[in-house]
């Protein structure tokens, strides 16, 4: 009985290391120095939605969707808010600006991983672990079988989740000039503020 115990303990142990393996694979492919690009389509328990494209290498990002469009890189975050023409500029080292993203604070470490496959795909879930000081809850992330390619993230921040679905996810080749603000586009009609 005691031998039955000790490899069950093995077996779930090994999915946490397994599944946790895999999910840092993906999370490098997103955040990694190789950078990434994909389309998202982002729901707040109807509180919040928007899509648009963003790419990451990093520290540095940017994203474009029907109401604003930016571009950090690394030393300097331009917003451009399309409807009020106005540009706020950050230091995105002092923290993220936006409203949203910024509540979903965590580390890899904050979590216990296990997966499943089913049809759908590969289902990696993170539970935060007793003490973890991050924001993020729970995470369910949905990998395709045999590439991992992230094609569906769930998130719990307190008492409600985001669903981002994902699409057209590429990792690599992303190049430092793509998250150059460029600053000639957005000169006459536009209202600069300083935020730093």
């Amino acid at each position: 009985m005691l031998f039955v115990l000790a490899s069950l303990g093995t077996r779930a142990g090994n999915e946490q290391g397994e599944a946790r393996r895999i999910f840092e694979e993906v999370y490098d492919q997103v955040f990694g120095s190789k950078g990434c690009t994909l389309t998202y389509d982002v729901n707040l328990v109807g509180m919040y939605k928007t899509k648009g494209t963003i790419w990451y290498k990093g520290k540095k990002s940017k994203f474009t969707d029907t109401k604003v469009d930016s571009w950090n890189d690394g030393n300097t975050a331009y917003y451009v808010y399309k409807k009020k023409k106005t540009v706020e500029v950050y230091n995105p080292k002092a923290g993220n600006p936006d409203k949203y993203a910024s509540k979903f604070k965590f580390t890899l470490d904050d979590f216990d991983y296990s997966m499943e496959s089913n049809k759908e795909g590969l289902w990696i879930f993170l539970k935060q672990k007793h003490g973890a000081k991050g924001t993020v809850k729970q995470a369910r992330v949905l990998l395709d079988a045999k590439s991992h390619e992230p094609k569906l993230v769930k998130v719990k921040v307190a008492l409600f989740w985001a669903n981002i679905k994902i699409s057209n996810f590429k990792a690599g080749g992303i190049k430092d000039d793509v998250f150059v603000f460029p600053r000639s586009k957005y000169g006459k009609g536009y209202k600069f503020v300083d935020k730093r």
